[in-house]
């Protein structure tokens, strides 16, 4: 309906679902928890996330590192969180990337940002299986994220000064800042995401994100929506963090955000089927046999989704 002139009643049918289905304040069902294990082997550096919600769950907060793959120092810490005190079933799950181990790509799918045809088909490419860390979601499709779109030496969709923008070097470390103000054009920069406004901005909650007064995080009341979220940001010491959750609106995803320790955060995608992040286990798999695990139980998506070609553009992080 969106793509055929019907976006105002979708807008407004979704705006009064969402709301009138607003999360428990009841314990999550445990059948949605990722499973916490520690390993004294591989001893964590990254200080566990504290609590909104007392008394906290069993592991909440607790940094797990995902399989490593062998020979490599890189890893993920993954850990979930309750980032809305009013609702204490809702649960984010986070994930956390040292930068100086992983190297980040941002790949096109089949049909955003563009139908062109693009070299990786939309999809992983085998070459950077043997070292896959993790993939996941990107923005909204170009039409609805007011921004723009760069890689592979094309610009599809011209980049907007002062949108949140997704900003990835010739080294593959992520930069996340105003498209003109903390981030812009470079001989360095090799791909861009663009997707709305930041949500965190040098280490605050940008005000106004229960209002959207205007209209910078999407259509209006999209951000009271309780749905599925998923936000992208950069810590102090420029890790990167990915969240995304179920029941979330745009003020708890940019606390769960500011909770994993994000300075600078942007929403990427929204709602069911669109919010996916996968970890890879090479000690279990061959790189043609991979198997994507979600950082929560309940993400819908296929769990080979971005090894086959996706209709959507999203993000993978291989090792260095």
């Amino acid at each position: 309906m969106r793509d055929h002139g019907g976006a105002p009643v979708v807008n407004l049918a979704e705006n009064v679902y969402y709301r009138l289905h607003a999360p428990a304040d009841t314990a999550p069902d445990s059948r949605s928890l990722p499973v916490v294990t520690t390993d004294p082997s591989r001893p964590i550096t990254v200080a566990p996330v504290a609590p909104l919600i007392t008394p906290a769950l069993a592991g909440e907060g607790v940094w797990t590192p995902t399989q490593a793959i062998p020979g490599h120092a890189a890893s993920v810490l993954t850990t979930f969180i309750r980032p809305d005190p009013a609702h204490a079933s809702v649960v984010a799950g986070i994930a956390r990337f040292d930068q100086r181990t992983v190297s980040t790509r941002l790949i096109p799918g089949t049909r955003e940002p563009s139908g062109l045809g693009w070299p990786e088909a939309g999809r992983v490419p085998a070459a950077s299986r043997p070292t896959l860390l993790a993939t996941f979601n990107s923005g909204f499709k170009m039409k609805d994220a007011n921004g723009g779109f760069s890689a592979d030496g094309r610009t599809p969709v011209p980049l907007r000064d002062g949108a949140a923008s997704a900003v990835i070097d010739s080294s593959g470390v992520v930069h996340i800042g105003a498209w003109g103000r903390d981030v812009g054009a470079g001989p360095d920069v090799v791909a861009v995401r663009q997707n709305l406004d930041l949500i965190i901005d040098h280490g605050q909650v940008v005000p106004g994100l229960d209002i959207n007064g205007g209209g910078q995080w999407g259509s209006a009341s999209n951000q009271l929506q309780y749905t599925w979220r998923s936000g992208l940001g950069v810590t102090a010491h420029n890790d990167l963090v990915y969240v995304g959750g179920a029941g979330l609106t745009l003020a708890t995803l940019a606390a769960a955000l500011t909770q994993a320790g994000a300075v600078t955060g942007m929403e990427l995608d929204i709602h069911n089927q669109m919010v996916d992040m996968f970890t890879y286990d090479h000690t279990a798999h061959l790189p043609a046999q991979l198997v994507g695990t979600p950082l929560l139980p309940t993400m819908p998506g296929p769990v080979d989704r971005y090894l086959q070609a996706d209709q959507r553009d999203f993000f993978a992080l291989t090792a260095r």
